[in-house]
């Protein structure tokens, strides 16, 4: 088991949020109390953002125990992360994140798994998994082939009938830059100019699902300040191979809708949303199922 303590300053909290557009106001350090009967006491961190934190001390975990070498060897090309947020996590206050030994899976298809568990002194934080495996588990089935060129559709609008909703998004060395190190993760392991290395960390491009969200909600007249909404859950497959071949800016149509997958949310308060990361030519980058439910149901059951 690999198990470390950060903690995000409020400066770490800013440059996640702005290297992703990530407007909402539980972020914000001015505005937060702002927010209808917030109990958090103050800004909080963003979920990508221990997303990413998890990811980058995964990726240090496999470079130790060899595993890099076997995820290419059998072909594991998708990165699915399965998390489920428990309470927020607040600027200076130290978190422990603990991985699990690596779960290996040769039954079938092949797959790596590993448990992950974010703590503060409040207790639990996060619970989750991330599994590599050769084909995605979230959404796997969905075929996204009619919209044709969507470079030439209109950001933040709804495409015809389909329900769904488009926000385009560039990537930008900087921003993953700036995204890393918000995250507590070393940019030189994923950016080196003298060495012509450009890999974006996973949890990136998946980060501006936030921003594209909250731009749904914009144009809808949603009051961000009366009726707030907190992560529940993230459900995202992530195509290595795709990601690989990504540069600085390289375009990505989010497309997001209300989740016609079967079984809904948990609660008839939560609200699911299924989101796709497109590349040119219709490939899809991410899947994912994102989970949100009202504060004000959140604020039941949690412990501050």
């Amino acid at each position: 088991m690999r198990k470390r303590q950060f903690v995000f300053s409020q400066m770490h909290i800013d440059a996640a949020r702005n290297a992703t557009d990530d407007f909402n106001l539980f972020h914000d350090k001015k505005r937060w109390a702002e927010i209808y009967r917030n109990p958090f006491g103050g800004p909080i961190a963003l979920g990508f953002q221990l997303e990413c934190l998890i990811e980058h001390q995964i990726k240090l975990y496999r470079q130790k125990e060899g595993e890099e070498a076997l995820i290419k060897e059998q072909g594991l090309r998708f990165s699915n992360y399965q998390f489920t947020f428990a309470n927020a996590v607040k600027p200076d206050q130290a978190l422990s994140v603990e991985i699990k030994k690596t779960r290996i899976n040769e039954k079938g298809d092949y797959s790596l798994n590993n448990r992950v568990v974010v703590k503060t002194e409040k207790g639990m934080a996060l619970i989750g998994h991330k599994r590599e495996t050769t084909k995605p588990l979230f959404l796997a089935t969905t075929v996204l082939s009619d919209f044709g060129d969507l470079s030439n559709a209109a950001d933040r609008e709804y495409l015809a009938d389909s329900g769904f909703f488009l926000k385009k998004k560039f990537m930008a060395n900087s921003n993953a830059k700036n995204f890393l190190s918000g995250s507590c993760a070393e940019q030189s392991d994923y950016f080196d100019e003298l060495k012509d290395k450009i890999e974006f960390p996973e949890v990136f491009p998946c980060s501006l699902i936030s921003c594209a969200l909250l731009e749904k909600a914009h144009k809808k007249g949603h009051d961000f300040i009366n009726e707030p909404m907190v992560y529940t859950s993230h459900q995202i497959s992530l195509d290595r191979e795709l990601l690989e071949t990504m540069r600085s800016s390289d375009e990505v149509h989010i497309l997001i809708r209300k989740s016609v997958s079967a079984g809904g949310g948990k609660s008839e308060h939560e609200k699911r949303y299924e989101c796709y990361g497109l590349l040119n030519r219709q490939k899809i980058l991410y899947r994912a199922l994102i989970s949100l439910m009202p504060l004000s149901e959140i604020i039941k059951c949690i412990r501050l």
